[in-house]
């Protein structure tokens, strides 16, 4: 049998990691008795090497190919900018890498919770960033790849079109499944980018938990308000196609009120519970809440006017009613109401000033 032949591939002849100019020095053949490095092992001297220097990557990221390094502890991009390319705008893509048909409507209906689910799916997954690859479910590993997954659109879209997906709003007006836009249209891959919001983590509302797709992989944690950089230059969004129905909820935007029935005093409408609202039926939710078990969040006890220790001491409750993502966002809906009402006391008095 005839011996398999084996050709060596040599490195680029100008890489200046130490193994390569060693080789050069030595001339063709061995090098000190040792083999000629191969280009894989020369891609992981130079991250060894570049490890010895910043001190900060870890034996296992340093020796795995192709594994991008993580700085423990780093949140925010160092050099100021999100470092974000992206691909522009496409089709679904399939298994193989192929366009899919697209076969939904422009813009498609989904929820509050749907939303956030989704964005919560690529977190778990930790889905690598990339702009030129797709996951599994079709949908580009980018920023704006991951924006366009968790709103369920029919295509991947960039930063420059998702706007046209969404309605301008204020801060105040920001709700989980939210997006916060930058587009810089004169450089689109220095500094634009886009996120998910996931609602405020303070009642100074000085930051929020985010989703975003961004490198490594796809994250979730607490972001200053709108964002690391350019923070003057982030847009907050409404989808267009945010429908009623969210799980545990009679309807996502919660906002009519409802009347009283079999024990339960009437819902006030989502309106009552807005940041800055003080009214009446606040400090009736706040006592129930105390009675129900959460007033741990309270530091002085609950008040007229609503705040983030209500909202926490909400999220809190209906977290124990086994509610996630937008379903558990500290803002009390109808069914909210409702389930922690249940056997208690009449409303506050309706001569109360509102």
């Amino acid at each position: 049998m005839t011996a398999p032949v084996f050709e060596d591939f040599d490195p680029a002849r100008d890489c200046d990691c130490p193994g390569c100019v060693q080789e050069r020095r030595a001339g063709p053949g061995l090098a000190s008795g040792r083999p000629r490095i191969r280009p894989a092992t020369c891609g992981i001297v130079a991250v060894a090497a570049a490890s010895a220097v910043l001190g900060a990557v870890t034996p296992a990221a340093a020796l795995a190919p192709g594994r991008p390094a993580v700085v423990k502890g780093l949140r925010a991009p160092d050099d100021g900018e999100s470092d974000t390319p992206q691909g522009a705008k496409g089709p679904l893509y399939g298994p193989k890498g192929k366009p899919a048909g697209p076969d939904t409507v422009p813009i498609p209906a989904t929820t509050r919770t749907k939303i956030i689910d989704r964005a919560k799916v690529w977190v778990t997954a930790k889905v690598p960033y990339s702009m030129d690859t797709y996951w599994t479910d079709g949908y580009r590993q980018d920023c704006s790849g991951y924006v366009s997954m968790a709103w369920g659109l029919p295509g991947n879209e960039w930063t420059g079109s998702l706007d046209q997906f969404g309605v301008k709003i204020t801060k105040a007006e920001l709700e989980p499944g939210d997006m916060l836009l930058f587009h810089n249209p004169s450089n689109p891959e220095k500094g634009s980018h886009v996120v998910i919001f996931g609602g405020w983590t303070d009642y100074t509302h000085a930051y929020y938990t985010v989703y975003e797709q961004t490198p490594p992989h796809t994250r979730s944690q607490a972001t200053p308000y709108p964002y690391w950089s350019n923070a003057d230059k982030y847009v907050p969004y409404r989808y267009k196609g945010l429908t009623s129905g969210t799980k545990g909820e009679q309807s996502a935007s919660a906002t009519e009120a409802v009347p009283g029935s079999h024990g339960v005093p009437g819902y006030p409408g989502r309106g009552s519970f807005r940041p800055g609202a003080e009214n009446a039926y606040v400090a009736q939710l706040g006592r129930r809440l105390v009675e129900k078990g959460f007033g741990r969040f309270y530091p002085t006890g609950p008040g007229t006017r609503w705040g983030e220790a209500d909202r926490r001491a909400v999220e809190a409750f209906q977290r124990t009613q086994g509610w996630r993502g937008g379903a558990a966002d500290g803002y009390p809906g109808p069914e909210t109401w409702r389930r922690l009402f249940a056997d208690a006391d009449p409303g506050p008095d309706s001569s109360t000033d509102l």
